[in-house]
Order: structure tokens, then sequence, then C-alpha cells
């Protein structure tokens, strides 16, 4: 299966670091003290994702596995910004979810056009120009950039198909595809011709259309592992009709109402929200039929069991259009695609605070660095209460607060964390 169809793939992503601020002084002839002007640090690029539905596959992930956004230059004297890191967009086809690789809830669903911002770029530090006050002319401190995030992910590709072919190899699936559609698939006289989904774009009249995907032949036994298995009836779980194929014409020695429950209890099996969906049953190779009476008590099996019956050749075209066009009719009355919710909530970052914290006191500012802390920092959202009160526990925890006591620090004072300032209240 080396050539066949990749729809998982495991990948690494990490966005750019925040630059560090710039500690510089003004200076100029003839002026004795130009005061601070050392400049920020850019931010760092951010991993975006963006839908690209010139891609049918995860192909392009199967060698490249780590995707790194560059980080944010450090600030410059005369108050000279850094540049920001480049943010690195990286395509995927429509329909991939990404899921979170330790825990495999799903962070989105890539079935939209609207770009996706997987790992944020660090904040880039405040150069010395920031913490110029009145009473503190020439700060010589400046903040370091923050970490960007950074994710173990999984792709998986669903396919955004309106209509999936199914049925055991060979029964004709891919000549159907290749006789309504433009799709050009494989077609070989042997089983497991289809190792991975042909897609195929059918136009019923003007303005109406759908995708049909012939979905790679299930053999009994899938869900055990044999054949190709449940990860290719993946591909399925999105589409909203199912066109199921059946051999009648016995020219394989097998018996059509057997082919028939047979799949169908792989569909129950995977999955019996799918095996729910609408389903249209087509009896293909009318043209080599020997015995009449087979189709005949095929259709009566079909039709007892509530589901619409067709019979036709792909190979003659003799029937397909009835079938076209009455897919067209029903996919107009069922609802849209599924689009999966996200389900994952990060979890606060796991801080290993045994680490001590560098903490200078300038002026009337306690400066407090250290590796822990700008982990921390890069995972908390400050705009949110619970975070922020999740923060405050944290550095409790720690005993930075008991620290910063002993070290004599009064009431009004600034604590100055990186891009943060607060007032220290006891």
């Amino acid at each position: 299966m080396a050539n066949g169809f990749i729809d998982k793939a495991r990948i690494t992503v990490r966005a750019g670091n925040g630059g560090n601020g710039a500690v510089a002084f003004h200076r100029e002839k003839y002026i004795a003290a130009g005061g601070p002007d050392g400049g920020d640090g850019g931010n760092g690029g951010s991993i975006i994702l963006q839908v690209d539905d010139n891609m049918s596959t995860l192909m392009d992930f199967r060698y490249k596995r780590k995707y790194v956004a560059t980080n944010g230059v450090d600030g410059m004297s005369g108050r000279k910004s850094g540049k920001d890191g480049q943010s690195l967009t990286i395509r995927v086809p429509r329909g991939t979810l990404v899921r979170d690789a330790e825990t495999g809830e799903i962070i989105k669903d890539m079935s939209d056009s609207e770009p996706y911002v997987l790992c944020k770029g660090g904040r880039g530090g405040w150069g010395n120009q920031h913490f110029a006050t009145p009473t503190r002319q020439v700060p010589r401190f400046a903040k370091a950039g923050l970490p960007g995030e950074s994710h173990d992910v999984i792709l998986e590709l669903k396919l955004l198909a309106d209509v999936g072919l199914v049925g055991f190899p060979n029964v004709g699936k891919s000549t159907l595809l290749s006789v309504v559609s433009k799709a050009h698939p494989k077609i070989a006289n042997y089983h497991f011709t289809t190792l991975y989904p042909n897609l195929g774009v059918v136009y019923v009249d003007e303005g109406v259309s759908f995708v049909m995907a012939d979905i790679p032949g299930i053999i009994e036994g899938a869900s055990e592992g044999a054949g190709l298995g449940h990860d290719f009836l993946r591909h399925i779980d999105r589409c909203r009709l199912l066109v199921h194929l059946v051999d009648v014409s016995g020219s394989e020695g097998r018996d059509p109402i057997e082919d028939f429950e047979a799949i169908n209890a792989e569909l129950q099996q995977y999955s019996p929200d799918l095996a729910q969906r609408p389903q249209i049953v087509v009896a293909n190779k009318t043209d080599l039929l020997m015995d009449q009476a087979q189709l005949d008590a095929f259709r009566a099996h079909v039709e007892e069991a509530g589901f619409e019956f067709f019979a036709m050749s792909a190979a003659t075209h003799q029937g397909t259009r009835e079938l076209v066009q009455h897919i067209g009719h029903m996919l107009s009355a069922l609802p849209p695609v599924v689009v999966y919710e996200p389900e994952y909530v990060p979890r606060p970052a796991e801080v290993d605070m045994s680490e001590p914290l560098h903490i200078e006191h300038e002026d009337d500012v306690w400066l407090v660095e250290g590796p822990w802390l700008q982990r921390l920092m890069a995972n908390i959202n400050f705009s949110d209460y619970e975070s922020r009160l999740y923060f405050d526990k944290q550095l409790r925890q720690s005993g930075l607060f008991d620290q910063l006591e002993q070290m004599g620090i009064q009431d009004g004072e600034t604590v100055s964390m990186y891009d943060l300032e607060f007032e220290y209240q006891r």
C-alpha cells in the first residue's frame, strides 16, 4: 500500500517566540540625559491552517512532520521595535479534522474557508522605554519575549462527499463513477481495486451537482482487521446519502442478498449512525444477468427492508441517468453535511515551580523572571477571569508572594513579569 491514500498524519507545530525588549538610552550630542529608548521585541509568528480545495489527500504530511514559525526579532535602540516573526500557513484538504494527539479531542473541523490559528506566536517583550516614570528616569531593565504555543496534533481527513458508493470490491463502483462524472478511477478486475477513495463531481442539471465518492471496497471481517478495514469506512462519515451497489449477475458466483446484508452489517458495526443514513440499493451488471428470478428475488428483499431499489448496468450506461436524477432529487431534501464541533479544552499548563525565580528590585519596581513563570504566562488568557484566578493561585502556591514580602516589598509597589504589571497589595 505504498502509494495508498494518506488520510491520517501526526505533526508537531510550534509558533515563534516573542523577541526580547531592548535596554538602551538616547545618546545625542549636547543632550545630557536623553532617556530610555529601548524598543520592544517583535511578536512570534503563528501557525495558521487554511483549507486548500486543490488538495485531496494528506500525502504532503507523510514526510514533513514538523512545522515551526519564525521568532520575533529583539527590540533595538532608538525606540525601534523588532520585526514580528513570519507566520506559517499550513494548507490542508477541506474536511480535515484536527485532533489533539494526546487526548484525541477535536480542536477544529477544517470544513469552512476561514483561516484558523492553531498556535499563537509569543508576545514580544517590552523595551525599557515603557518603564520610565517621573521617579524612575533611568530604567535599566526590559522584558524577555514569551514563548509561542506548541502542539502535537493528528490530522484526519474525512471526505466532504455528498454521496458515498459502498459495496464489495469489483461490483462496479469505479465504473459507475467514471460513467456519471469526469473522474478517471483505475478500473481493474481484481479485489481491492481501490486503495483510496476516488471523488467525482456529478452534474445533474444546470446549477445542480453533487460530489460522489467511490469508497474502497470492504470485505466481511473488516471489523476484525481483515482487508482494508474501518480506516477507509471513516470516509463515508460525512456522506448524506449512501448508494449501495450489488452485483446481481452472479458472474462471480456470489449471492446478492448475502452481499447486501454483509455490507450493511459492516456499516452497523462501524457506526449505527451511518447505518441509519438514507440508502439507495442499486443492482448492477444487469447486462450479464443469466436468471431474471435472481433480480426479482433481490428486489423483493431490498424493498421489504424499506430501501429504494434501482437496477442498472454501469458498463452499458443503462439506467445510470435515472439513478443520477433520483440522487439529485433526494439530496435536495436532505440536511447538509455534518460539521464536527470542537471538544478540546486547553489544559492548564503543568509547571514545575521548584526552580527559583530571578527577582530584582529597581526603584519601586520588582522584576520577576524565570523559565517556569514564562511557560505559565504563555498559557494564561489574562482576559478571562477564571484564568487570572488560576494564575494568582499558582503564584501563591509557588511561594513568590512570601518571598517578595521577605525581601521588603511595600503595598503599592509595582510587580513586573514579562508583559504583565500589577500593584502589589497584601
